[in-house]
């Protein structure tokens, strides 16, 4: 056999061995740390509605799911930087965001609320926060309203969800903000939940919540965007949606 024969086997070879199969994985950003989306077993293993979906939208679009687990503030500079593909992890769309990555529709929409002591002696008014000290996730959309809205609190950030209950049920807080569904399903439902309740109605607050959480992915993934986009037109359609959201909620998610 000719040497250029052997080369041309050779690169054949080293395709199909290397290049294909990383074009058949979807290599997809998770937190595992934001109950009841995402959360991490005591073996390791990845649950939640997040992650549910995220394996369904795989197996849609016939592609190997590799679920990269990733800290929050750190999520978009990771996609930026071609460590996985999309972003399925409750990330709001909003247009600060926007100008860094793209998003496709959304695939749910609930409101934030503050979560204090039921027995509070405050207001959910920035002169009732005044001085209060206020916990929210860093880099999140709650940080943003936060920011806006009670200027005059003392805010604590943090870098998960989970340590914000955690400060707030030890006292070390005095309330917080979050996804309403995410406390009224988790924190106010666990033990350490007791004795604490949402300090009025929930926030609403586009400018900073934008219009619902979508997967994100890079600018010119715009083929892999419009895939992903088509993927939850059909999960809702045909039946799929609603058996996710009723494994984890009482209530529709979707949103308006």
């Amino acid at each position: 056999m000719s040497i250029r024969k052997l080369l041309v086997m050779a690169i054949t070879l080293a395709f199909f061995s290397v290049g294909a199969p990383a074009a058949d994985k979807l290599r997809v950003g998770v937190e595992g740390a934001y109950p009841p989306f995402s959360w991490k077993e005591p073996d390791g293993t990845l649950k939640g509605f997040d992650i549910d979906f995220a394996l369904e939208v795989c197996k849609r679009l016939q592609r190997e799911c590799v679920l990269v687990e990733q800290e929050w503030d750190g999520m978009i500079p990771a996609l930026l930087s071609r460590k996985f593909d999309t972003i399925i992890a409750s990330m709001s769309i909003t247009e600060e965001r926007k100008k860094k990555v793209d998003f496709t529709e959304k695939y749910y929409n609930t409101p934030p609320g503050i979560v204090a002591k039921s027995s509070a002696g405050f207001s959910r008014t920035n002169a009732g926060l005044k001085g209060k000290r206020l916990g929210v996730q860093r880099a999140t959309t709650h940080q943003c309203t936060a920011e806006k809205m009670f200027p005059d609190a003392e805010l604590v950030l943090y870098a998960s969800q989970e340590e914000v209950f955690q400060d707030l049920a030890s006292g070390r807080l005095d309330a917080q903000i979050s996804d309403s569904l995410q406390a009224s399903e988790g924190f106010l439902k666990q033990d350490m939940g007791k004795g604490f309740g949402f300090l009025g109605e929930m926030i609403s607050d586009e400018e900073c919540q934008g219009i619902g959480a979508g997967f994100a992915v890079r600018k010119k993934d715009t083929i892999l965007r419009n895939s992903l986009s088509a993927v939850i037109r059909g999960i809702r359609a045909d039946g799929t949606y609603k058996k996710l959201n009723d494994k984890y909620f009482e209530i529709d998610i979707y949103g308006k």
